[in-house]
């Protein structure tokens, strides 16, 4: 089974999502290859913002820093039900087109099996603490070299990657197939190629769509004549007649 994921490494439901897809794969047992791509809720967004979290949010849906506040604490409730600690008080602007090119160069290294295959889904897991609750900058490059490192990539190849335009081509492909697929926004699920979850739904419903994907690739169930030899068909050495 194999799971495509579009998310930012700033979206605070991806997160979320994150660990209700792994709950539900825990829980059904089903192995998946999860391919991480690229969405920037605000590719506008800069690494020198001195606003803080609340004050940003407030301002972009215009409801003000209080209103802010408030969001950030009622994700902060959710995500601590999963065993998520979020420090939105301490969250730095960050522009993440570099985090995303690093998680494009982690998944052709893994393919290439220069590292291991989970090295894309270690540093996309990295990068969501880092911002989430350890409050580092994951837009500056210094800082997504070490993070890189950590995850298992070189930081020599992490620091060229990111003193270059490597990937941002790569990065903004993924961001158009979402659009494709009619995801305005994430985390956003697709299945196999076939079942599509928007948004972090209930661990239930992450369930149901992979136990339609097993349904689908269950073997097909033959129907023959009663005594039927199954001669009647042709194979790799010929027809029998």
């Amino acid at each position: 089974m194999r799971i495509d994921v579009w998310s930012d490494v700033v979206c605070p439901w991806c997160y979320i999502g994150k660990r209700r897809l792994e709950q539900a794969l825990a829980e059904t047992g089903d192995q998946a290859e999860i391919v991480w791509h690229s969405f920037q809720l605000d590719p506008s967004a800069t690494n020198d913002d001195p606003r803080d979290l609340p004050t940003r949010l407030g301002e972009k849906y215009g409801r003000g820093r209080d209103w802010g506040v408030q969001a950030n604490a009622h994700v902060t409730e959710i995500a601590a039900e999963l065993g998520l600690e979020y420090h939105l008080d301490h969250a730095k602007s960050a522009n993440t087109v570099d985090a995303h090119r690093l998680l494009h160069l982690a998944g052709d290294l893994a393919d290439a099996g220069q590292v291991s295959a989970d090295t894309q889904g270690r540093l996309k897991e990295r990068l969501l603490k880092a911002y989430f609750t350890d409050g580092l900058p994951v837009g500056d490059h210094a800082t997504l070299t070490a993070l890189a490192e950590e995850a298992g990539l070189p930081a020599d190849r992490a620091a060229e990657v990111l003193a270059s335009t490597a990937y941002a081509e790569a990065v903004a492909a993924d961001q158009a197939q979402a659009l494709a697929y009619g995801a305005n926004g994430v985390p956003f699920f697709v299945i196999d190629e076939k079942y599509g979850v928007s948004g972090a739904q209930p661990v239930e419903v992450f369930r149901e769509a992979l136990r339609r994907a097993n349904a689908d690739r269950k073997p097909v169930t033959l129907i023959s004549a009663p005594g039927a030899t199954g001669d009647a068909a042709c194979g790799p050495d010929g027809c029998p007649v």
